[in-house]
C-alpha cells in the first residue's frame, strides 16, 4: 500500500457509473420489479453500498476507509439499467474505487438476477465520472 501517513485529511467524494444493456423485455421485468429472483433494483442498490464497504477487502492495495456516505441511484430505460453510485469519506485518500467498487458490483448484480431470463446481458461500461477532495479534483469530458 501507498503511505498515506504525511498527506492531510480532506473531504473527498467520487461519483461512478455503471450500463448494463439488455433486451427490451428484460428491461421490463426489471422495471415491474418482477424477475425471477425478485426486486432487482433494490438488491442491486444493497449490494452496491455494501461492495464500497468492503473494497479494501476485495482489492489488494486499497486502503480500509471510514465512508461517511455511500448512495447508488439505478435508473431502468428501455434496453439498459444506468448504475451511478457515489462514495464520501474525510481523510488523506480518494474514495474512487469505493464508488466503482459499488457501481460495479450493482452491474453484477443487476447481471445475476436477470441472467434467467436473457443470457446476452452485458455490462458494456463502468467508468468514473468525477474525483473531488486530495491534491488535484477531475472530471470527465463528455
Amino acid at each position: 500500500m501507498v503511505d498515506v501517513g504525511d498527506k492531510q485529511a480532506t473531504d473527498r467524494r467520487a461519483l461512478a457509473r455503471a450500463v448494463v444493456r439488455m433486451a427490451p423485455e428484460t428491461a421490463a421485468a426489471v422495471a415491474r420489479g418482477d424477475a425471477p429472483k425478485g426486486d432487482v433494483v433494490s438488491t442491486a442498490r444493497i449490494a452496491g453500498i455494501q461492495a464500497a464497504k468492503r473494497t479494501a477487502e476485495l482489492i489488494p492495495l486499497c486502503h480500509p476507509l471510514a465512508l461517511s456516505f455511500v448512495d447508488v441511484r439505478i435508473e431502468v430505460h428501455d434496453d439498459r439499467v444506468e448504475i451511478e453510485t457515489e462514495a464520501r469519506s474525510t481523510g488523506p485518500t480518494g474514495v474512487e474505487m469505493e464508488a466503482l467498487a459499488a457501481a460495479s458490483v450493482a452491474a453484477l448484480t443487476v447481471y445475476d438476477m436477470v441472467k434467467g431470463i436473457e443470457r446476452g446481458v452485458e455490462i458494456a461500461e463502468v467508468f468514473l465520472l468525477e474525483k473531488s477532495g486530495g491534491r488535484h479534483d477531475w472530471r470527465r469530458e463528455p
